[in-house]
């Protein structure tokens, strides 16, 4: 009986978007490697895999960005091209000069267009009613406009501020003076009301609340073509995804990974198609990890036992042992027959040797694990419990409402709010790197603050540009002598090859990886972390999530997370309304 949920091969029924041996490589390094995949109309596939597996480097290819080193994409619906494939990205679609409404006017372009072609050939051929041409265009047009939704093109326009949560803006506003959030869910409005045949999402549900996310997985149960996100937030790929794609290693023969990959990268091969939900993956991915490990295991056991027999095993019976008689030609005669055996015992135990050695799996790459959140010590810690963070009245113009607020050292605190209730402001202001407009914060003179911020903040003190690689900006923002007592490598955040690639070189999630590992070469007393599942993989999320509890400092984490919310034992702070579970 099959597996109601398991790893399969990708089939190629139905297709729609079809990607074929792709592989791609940034100068020397090794990112996407043989990748094949089909996702047909109507599939929701959610693409995951630990950070820098190449998730956002696959998007970008497929939406025609980034030009493949090999293999090739293909849309086969309505003869669409790459102009029909939409990537919600991190580069927002429209000019930052331009209102809300210039901004999605320019969404809907081609469906206001589509209607007023109608219009217009629908009065020409009124006139020359025996036009074939012109019947053609018009049936044409029709089909465009329905594609396009064009007739409801207003209707849309104001249902889609409505869920993600931008109505109440003014639509003249600018964009660029627009929160990073607003910004970021005005640019998957536009995404969305302009209506591509293949939908590509990289992190769609970062900065959504409950209903803003709600109403994204509503939009993608009714998408007619096929859908590809990009996704860490455990919660949303249970609701939207109908499939999972893995990019990460799979237990392939050595030969082949050895011909596909030779920079020594540990880059995934291939991807493969999971059906079922997130938490399913879970179970089966760790099953088969283990899996993985015990052939692996076995196999290098035979290998080893094989090649000892090869080496050694050149007699067959006793050493001593010689022919009942002393004739020359009896011992030729034994003689020829026990190397016969021997040679036949030989050959059979090179053969299977062969046959393994070709055949046997790559060995399991050494999984990145999170050494906790004091790999790198611990902060200094008080016998008595007392505030450490209070916050009077403090509140920040169209950003944060008056906010009291009283913290005790080494409580738990989770920070929750619709979108734009301030949760990151409000961090910001404790923190001290934003001045209240109003109100006082008060902070322990002897308790040193840590934030980790939402939006990736790699100073460069010494200037290096772009050529600074992993292992200086560690060095340039912990110092030389931290650097070395508590190597970066202490954490499990980064693979050890990528300490010599310049930072611009890795994804967002390995950034900000690296930012936190910068805040925990010297833990702080008090731990802020912004939306720390954002951009993270699956597997540290996790991870994280486990460490928060026991550390022996204060921590506040501001989260839109659900999964999180719906497991914190800690204490509870929510802006703006009722706390949302």
């Amino acid at each position: 009986m099959s597996q109601p949920h398991s790893f399969s091969e990708l089939s190629s029924n139905g297709s729609h978007l079809r990607v074929d041996g792709l592989s791609f490589a940034f100068a020397n390094h090794r990112v996407l490697t043989d990748i094949s995949f089909i996702v047909s109309s109507g599939d929701r596939v959610g693409l995951i895999g630990e950070n820098g597996s190449g998730k956002s480097t696959l998007l970008r290819v497929i939406a025609g960005l980034l030009p493949a080193t090999a293999g090739h994409v293909s849309v086969n619906a309505l003869g669409a091209g790459p102009s029909h494939v939409g990537l919600l990205h991190q580069e927002p679609p429209f000019a930052p000069t331009d209102s809300i409404t210039e901004a999605l006017e320019s969404a809907v372009a081609a469906a206001r267009t589509a209607a007023i072609a109608v219009e217009k050939l629908g009065i020409a051929l009124a006139e020359n009613p025996e036009d074939s041409v012109l019947s053609s265009q018009f049936a044409q047009a029709l089909e465009d406009t329905e594609r396009l939704s064009s007739w409801d093109t207003d209707a849309r326009i104001s249902a889609m501020l409505s869920g993600l949560g931008l109505s109440s803006i003014e639509p003249d506003r600018t964009t660029n003076s627009l929160s990073g959030g607003q910004r970021a869910r005005l640019a998957l409005a536009w995404l969305l009301l302009s209506t591509p045949q293949v939908l590509l999402l990289d992190e769609p549900s970062n900065h959504l609340d409950d209903t803003a996310t709600s109403f994204l997985v509503e939009v993608l149960k009714s998408w007619r073509g096929p859908v590809m996100m990009a996704s860490h937030d455990r919660a949303f790929l249970d609701d939207a995804a109908t499939s999972l794609i893995d990019l990460d290693p799979s237990p392939i023969p050595h030969t082949v990974a050895g011909a596909l990959v030779q920079d020594g990268t540990g880059t995934g091969i291939g991807a493969r198609k999971f059906t079922g939900t997130y938490s399913d993956y879970l179970r089966v991915r760790e099953e088969e990890k283990l899996r993985w490990e015990l052939q692996y295991r076995d196999e290098q056991a035979l290998l080893s036992k094989l090649r000892s027999r090869v080496r050694d095993q050149q007699n067959v019976g006793h050493v001593d042992w010689k022919p009942r008689t002393e004739s020359r030609i009896a011992k030729k005669f034994y003689g020829d027959r026990n190397a016969k055996v021997v040679s036949r015992r030989v050959n059979d135990a090179r053969s299977r040797l062969e046959e393994l050695e070709k055949m046997q799996i790559r060995k399991p790459p050494a999984s990145l694990s999170f050494q906790g959140l004091t790999a790198g010590g611990r902060p200094q810690q008080f016998s008595t419990i007392e505030p450490v963070l209070a916050a009077t009245n403090i509140s920040v113009t169209h950003r944060l409402a008056p906010v009291n607020l009283s913290i005790s050292r080494g409580e738990k605190w989770l920070i929750t709010g619709a979108n734009g209730a301030g949760k990151s402001t409000l961090l910001q202001v404790l923190a001290g790197s934003l001045v209240p407009d109003s109100g006082h914060v008060w902070r322990s003179g002897a308790e040193r603050v840590g934030l980790l911020s939402q939006d990736v903040q790699l100073l460069d003190p010494y200037g290096r540009g772009t050529a600074r690689t992993v292992s200086q900006t560690y060095e340039d923002l912990v110092g030389v002598e931290r650097a070395q007592s508590t190597p970066l490598d202490t954490f499990g955040l980064l693979a050890g090859r990528d300490n010599h690639r310049p930072v611009n070189a890795l994804s967002l999630g390995q950034q900000r990886r690296l930012a936190l590992a910068v805040l925990l070469a010297n833990p702080p007393e008090i731990l802020l972390l912004d939306e720390p599942t954002n951009h993270f993989s699956l597997g540290l999320v996790t991870a994280l999530e486990q460490a928060l509890t026991s550390y022996p400092g204060t921590v506040l984490i501001a989260s839109h997370d659900r999964w999180l919310r719906q497991r914190w034992p800690g204490e509870h702070l929510s802006l703006g309304g009722p706390m949302l579970i």
